[in-house]
């Protein structure tokens, strides 16, 4: 019996962006608020590779994607590109500030 990938954000739900680790919502919620800062940012990384943009608010912040982009963006893949210009977009508009090396 496999394991029911889902787009729910109820708490029992499995996130369908995590196919190859399997954890409900309310776990990986739990695992964020408690990693070691390199467990959260490869976490925050693989949301970010792998779930649509909107999802990944359900499991960080705008703030917090900036104040981490540093260390974040190395393990961005592909998908480096599109968090790059909206992050940069949201700090012209004034929404965050974003720290760049």
């Amino acid at each position: 019996m496999g394991t029911k990938l889902s787009t729910s954000s109820e708490p029992t739900a499995i996130p369908y962006f995590l196919w190859d680790d399997p954890m409900t919502n309310a776990d990986l919620k739990r695992r964020l608020e408690t990693a070691s800062e390199p467990d959260k940012i490869r976490l925050l990384a693989k949301i970010m590779r792998q779930a649509r943009d909107t999802d990944v608010w359900r499991f960080t912040t705008p703030t917090e994607v900036a104040e981490l982009w540093d260390k974040l963006k190395p393990m961005l893949g592909r998908r480096l590109a599109f968090w790059d210009f909206l992050l940069d977009q949201w700090q012209r508009q004034g929404l965050i500030d974003r720290k760049q090396a």
